[in-house]
């Protein structure tokens, strides 16, 4: 009686879904898709003719390549060549059999007058005249081509005036200048070393002529060099163990709250005097500065100089002349400037600046004058202008993306914008749809090609002047192939942060054989950012990893957390500052929570995390910050330990402590010979940022590790310090190491880390433990 309770409990289980078998086959089937022959392509690169609106493009479908002819003033749209009658032709003079759906032809070009078209075949070069339709092969390559003429060997290294009269180079990391006409050598600077040189390659070892970073100004007079001073920085190590013997590889890393960094300097040279100005670019320890030209000709320069805390930039203007620093404009922006939309753009020779900034709460466009003066503002709204896609400087307009301008809608799709320079911070939107809009513009900028999609929307690309008018549509993808496999889009969905008030949004992603009588485990695909987040934000067949690992059994979700894209408001993508490891953690919880309430096929008892690089630090964050809530995890090339991570990502996005001291010291007045006591100012930086390594023992869960052993991104140690301290810990999990790889996975490896993220969700959400008996990675398929 006994045994036949037991064995109708294990039935009840696996009938009820607490034991379910995982779909392998139908996830390898997704993973092995090929997009290319199913889809084709899903955007036009449009390629304009020189000096004209007009362009052509290619556009691959089911049957094939075609190839394409726009003439926007005409509004007319034609195919270049019947391919047929290419094909047909090409094989006259080849020779050889030819297949008008994949036409072997390359380099097109077309002559002045818009109507002849060049291109290619291996050897045989043609010309087409596209009204006509006739073709004429024009010679033969087949020829022994004549080679390149030699460089002088003054000119083998080096960077010459713009009037040809110096030449100047780098030996022995110090500069020299070479004068043309008589051959005499002049060495500028006795002081270059390795790491502090004035050679391109700072580390180069050769006493031969290098390459130098050297700039001239257009009238030949002068030039400027940046030279940067690496000599304390430290070094990480990697093993290459996949060498005859393995081998070790150094390379220079600053990591968060290091005593030691990059060092920026600047340089003016004058040629007549062979003088050496030192530019006083030096405001704040350990500063970064960003070198600015206006123009095609070198007649002006600029630097950026930002504070190691991130929230202080100074914009100077330098004269050439004398080295003196003016500084134009300041502005302060706590606690931190964003890099991802940051611009700063100089227009008629300096006269006029535009620069982007944060300081109203929203990511906006200003115009100053060329000594520094605010003038007006160019874009303003609760919104966010982002990337600057076109200036016209004739016309006086910007072209920019902006994100979330229609109130309700998701904020996270770009759309097209113009606004005036000389405006008054009014913007005419370009693309209404509700999509991520990637405009391409003539040269004249009257027109521009606009590819649009969402991950939920098929891709679409039209024609339209810069008015936003839609002049064409253009060649648009077939996806009824795709559909045939029983891919389906994901839906969105919007939910509520922990704080009950923030908007969340996302994306969900079900099996192709999905049935909502059935309960299913839930996913998350984590990415925190805060300079990006997992969204998908344009059509993606995988979606990363996905679609296919929904096959699996699952319901896959990504949706945003308080802290991440900076698509949104600075209050947003700012939230986590000093918080680096916590901050999304409970909106992620909170978000699946909302999800299971809403969807009865979620199963809330069966809830799985995984994420890469920033991804894998908060994956494993979660499961052992809420070890009752995640069942497993699977973090990838995690940095576990931002202490150990590059400066630039936890100085930045955690903060860094200025702490300033005050030491007294005597000196000797130069003058009298008496000696006198100064208060000197001591500046030093520290940083200290919480790790996972610190919650290892709140493990209850089921983590997988993974890391390549090549990573110089994220360095293995942070994956080895977190095996390390879970291990101490007592805890079970594993552990995965892809040889050779470096932070992003590629090839076979990539395919063995995706099938044991299958493995592992199908054992621990699904119970199903097949996989410890497949000997080979892809034995699933041969059952």
């Amino acid at each position: 009686m006994i045994k036949f309770f037991t064995c109708s409990l294990f039935c009840f289980f696996v009938l009820t879904g607490v034991c379910q078998k995982a779909n392998y086959k139908q996830a390898e089937k997704f993973m092995k898709m090929d997009t290319r022959a199913l889809v084709g392509s899903t955007s036009v690169a449009p390629n304009y003719l020189k000096k004209s609106d007009k362009f052509w493009y290619s556009y691959r479908k089911a049957d094939g390549v075609r190839y394409f002819f726009v003439d926007p003033k005409a509004k007319s749209q034609r195919e270049l060549f019947d391919r047929d009658f290419m094909a047909a032709e090409i094989s006259k003079v080849t020779h050889k059999p030819v297949n008008k759906q994949e036409l072997p032809i390359s380099g097109i070009t077309f002559k002045d007058d818009e109507r002849t078209m060049k291109f290619m075949v291996d050897t045989f070069r043609f010309e087409y005249n596209i009204n006509t339709g006739r073709l004429v092969k024009i010679d033969s390559a087949r020829k022994k081509p004549t080679p390149p003429a030699p460089r002088k060997k003054t000119g083998l290294f080096g960077t010459y005036s713009p009037d040809s009269s110096y030449i100047v180079y780098a030996k022995s990391h110090n500069l020299y200048m070479l004068r043309v006409k008589d051959s005499v050598e002049t060495q500028l600077t006795t002081d270059g070393e390795i790491k502090y040189s004035y050679a391109s390659s700072g580390t180069d070892t050769s006493t031969a002529r290098r390459d130098a970073r050297v700039t001239w100004f257009e009238n030949s007079e002068r030039f400027y060099v940046r030279r940067t001073d690496r000599r304390k920085i430290k070094s990480l190590y990697l093993v290459n163990n996949l060498s005859s013997r393995p081998t070790l590889s150094e390379y220079e890393y600053v990591m968060a709250g290091d005593e030691n960094v990059q060092q920026e300097e600047l340089y003016l040279f004058d040629t007549l005097n062979k003088k050496q100005i030192k530019v006083p670019v030096e405001k704040w320890k350990d500063q970064t500065i960003r070198l600015f030209t206006p123009g095609k000709k070198v007649e002006r320069l600029y630097f950026l100089r930002k504070k190691r805390t991130c929230d202080e930039i100074d914009f100077c203007r330098v004269n050439p002349e004398t080295g003196e620093v003016k500084v134009l404009f300041s502005e302060i922006d706590k606690p931190y400037f964003n890099n991802e939309f940051f611009n700063l753009s100089l227009l008629n020779d300096g006269e006029d600046i535009i620069w982007w900034s944060e300081r109203t709460g929203h990511g906006h466009f200003y115009h100053y004058d060329g000594e520094g003066n605010l003038k007006n503002t160019i874009s303003s709204g609760a919104w966010t202008a982002g990337k600057l896609i076109k200036i016209d400087t004739v016309g006086r307009t910007i072209y920019f993306e902006g994100y979330g301008q229609v109130k309700g809608e998701c904020p996270y799709f770009a759309r097209i914008n113009k606004a005036r320079i000389d405006g008054n911070g009014q913007v005419e939107m370009l693309t209404p749809e509700q999509a991520t809009h990637e405009a391409v513009f003539s040269g004249s900028g009257r027109y521009f090609v606009d590819n649009y999609s969402r991950v939920d929307l098929e891709p679409k690309s039209v024609l339209r002047d810069n008015k936003g008018k839609k002049i064409l549509d253009l060649a648009s993808p077939d996806l009824a192939a795709l559909y045939a496999t029983g891919w389906r889009m994901p839906e969105p969905f919007t939910l509520k942060a922990a704080d009950g008030v923030t908007d969340l949004y996302g994306y969900m992603w079900k099996p192709a054989d999905f049935d909502s009588t059935k309960t299913y485990p839930i996913i998350s695909y984590v990415y925190p950012g805060p300079q990006t987040e997992a969204i998908p934000l344009k059509f993606s067949i995988k979606a990363a990893y996905n679609t296919a690992l929904a096959q699996v059994g699952f319901v896959v979700v990504t949706f945003g957390h308080r802290g991440g894209s900076p698509l949104r408001d600075k209050w947003y993508h700012t939230f986590g500052h000093g918080n680096l490891r916590d901050y999304p953690l409970a909106d992620d919880k909170c978000g699946i929570e909302q999800l299971a309430e809403r969807y009865p096929f979620i199963d809330k008892s069966k809830v799985g995390i995984f994420g890469h690089s920033g991804g894998g630090f908060m994956s494993t964050a979660a499961i052992c910050t809420y070890p009752d809530f995640y069942t497993a995890a699977v973090s990838s090339a995690g940095n576990h330990d931002n202490n150990i991570y590059n400066q630039w990502w936890g100085e930045t996005h955690h903060g860094v402590n200025e702490v300033k001291s005050f030491e007294k010291k005597t000196v000797k007045d130069s003058v009298t010979g008496k000696d006198s006591t100064i208060t000197e100012e001591k500046v030093k930086f520290t940083s200290r940022i919480p790790t996972n390594i610190e919650l290892a023992k709140n493990l209850k869960g089921y983590l997988m590790l993974v890391t390549g052993d090549s990573d110089n991104n994220v360095h293995p140690a942070n994956t080895i310090r977190m095996a390390d301290a879970l291990l101490r810990a007592g805890k079970n999990f594993d552990l995965v190491i892809l040889p050779g790889q470096r932070h992003g996975f590629q090839g076979m490896p990539q395919e063995f880390y995706q099938r044991k993220m299958w493995f592992h969700f199908g054992k621990y959400l699904l119970g199903d433990f097949s996989s410890d008996k497949f000997r080979e990675i892809d034995a699933f398929m041969r059952l």
